[in-house]
């Protein structure tokens, strides 16, 4: 009787360990896929940016600087690898972007052609979708280092070689700050 007791409590927690085991590699798993969506976003976005730079060049000569830039930000965002880096480089592309909208408001010629608007819709589009995105990773990646710290599993998230997953963190004050938002009818006079 004892003996059968004792396989039957030895049985359990081979199943636990096996189940513990599948759990892990399976939130790891989707952690990977996650960020491979982060990643067909990000080129996406990359793949755009030569684009609008070429379409609108020729009308902002003058304004060099911040295409060279926005491009300079791009190779960076490219080259970027794991979770840190490339949120910093994309960081930063998106600030030289919002820089790069922000003057193509000051030329309604620019503003006005239909090339400029579609890769400016598509960026934005993109950028919802690189957003939506980052939450995805950051809740599977939670759920990950958590169920890794729970007990007992964490016991077994050496087996499963789980290692915590970094998440994807704003570091930049500058995409940390509130838009400023003017809702006010006060319009000046003309």
């Amino acid at each position: 009787m004892a003996t059968i007791v004792l396989l039957v409590v030895v049985a359990g927690i081979v199943l636990w360990v096996i189940g513990a085991y599948n759990g892990l590699v399976a939130l790891k798993n989707q952690v990977l896929n996650a960020w491979k969506q982060i990643d067909v976003q990000l080129k996406r976005r990359h793949d755009l940016i030569p684009n609008l730079v070429n379409t609108v060049k020729g009308a902002m000569e003058f304004e060099r600087s911040t295409l060279e830039a926005v491009i300079a930000a791009r190779n960076r965002a490219v080259s970027a690898t794991g979770v840190r880096e490339t949120a910093q480089a994309e960081g930063q592309l998106s600030q030289a972007l919002g820089r790069l909208f922000a003057l193509t408001e000051a030329y309604p010629d620019l503003k006005a052609t239909g090339n400029v608007a579609q890769l400016q819709e598509e960026l934005t589009s993109t950028e919802n979708k690189i957003g939506f995105a980052r939450q995805l990773y950051n809740d599977v990646s939670t759920q990950y280092n958590t169920r890794q710290m729970q007990f007992p599993t964490n016991l077994v998230a050496g087996l499963a070689n789980a290692t915590p997953a970094e998440l994807w963190e704003i570091e930049d004050a500058g995409e940390r700050a509130v838009p400023a938002v003017d809702l006010s009818m006060n319009k000046p006079a003309s």
